[in-house]
């Protein structure tokens, strides 16, 4: 019998960024914080669909997340090798390291939402790199892991809006420079709700899990993209 068809996403309406193109270019003209919130929530309500429809457009980011989680180590049983042992050395540097994670968690497949993964994927490891120096990415911590997975969450969410509205912020700042700033200050809100859902989560007594992780960053994903919602209001 064949396997059920995936459940399609609804395409969305002509000029359906209109609301958030408008907030977020005065956000960008002003620096406003409520047009930016205003902005990111009418990208998912009125942008993307509302929340449930957004969550499934971002499925993507649930499964690379579960790759990534694979990648570095987490759910393998003790002593079984892990994805990245045969293609990492000692003598390789971090920067050599984190590319063989990405290539291995987001192969190249032509899409801009793969290369954003990969991307963020970058970030997220950069990151951890700079939280925890001694990190070994052969040998991470659950916390280290973990930190990863809310890590590249966040970013991958911010990248994807700014592959669909950025170009709202960055047409409408008075420089480049104001640009780059106003885009840092869109990607810091983005991620940190996005880490107050995790933290929400972690808080009811959920941990992430290697058979779940996929599960896991959707809840998160649903939750966050609520909250985000909730300010086109």
């Amino acid at each position: 019998m064949p396997p059920p068809s995936p459940v399609p996403v609804p395409t969305a309406p002509s000029g359906r960024f209109r609301s958030t193109r408008s907030s977020l270019g005065k956000f960008a003209n002003t620096g406003d914080r409520a047009s930016l919130r205003q902005g990111v929530g009418h990208y998912i309500k009125s942008g993307l669909g509302g929340s449930a429809t957004a969550t499934r457009r971002f499925a993507s980011t649930a499964r690379t997340a579960q790759s990534l989680y694979g990648a570095l180590g987490g759910g393998t049983a003790e002593g079984e090798p892990r994805s990245v042992d045969a293609r990492l050395t000692e003598s390789e540097s971090a920067r050599e390291a984190i590319a063989v994670v990405v290539e291995i968690a987001c192969p190249v497949d032509g899409t801009q939402d793969a290369e954003a993964s990969r991307q963020s994927i970058n970030d997220a490891l950069s990151e951890l790199l700079k939280r925890f120096p001694d990190a070994d990415l052969l040998n991470l911590s659950e916390a280290e892991r973990s930190f990863v997975i809310e890590r590249f969450v966040g970013m991958d969410v911010f990248r994807r809006f700014v592959l669909d509205v950025g170009s709202a912020i960055q047409s409408k700042a008075a420089s480049a420079t104001v640009a780059v700033a106003r885009l840092k200050e869109a990607r810091e809100f983005i991620r940190e709700t996005v880490a107050a859902s995790f933290k929400k989560l972690r808080d009811q007594g959920q941990r992430l899990s290697g058979k779940s992780i996929t599960q896991t960053v959707q809840r998160v994903l649903r939750d966050a993209l609520d909250v985000f919602s909730g300010y086109a209001e």
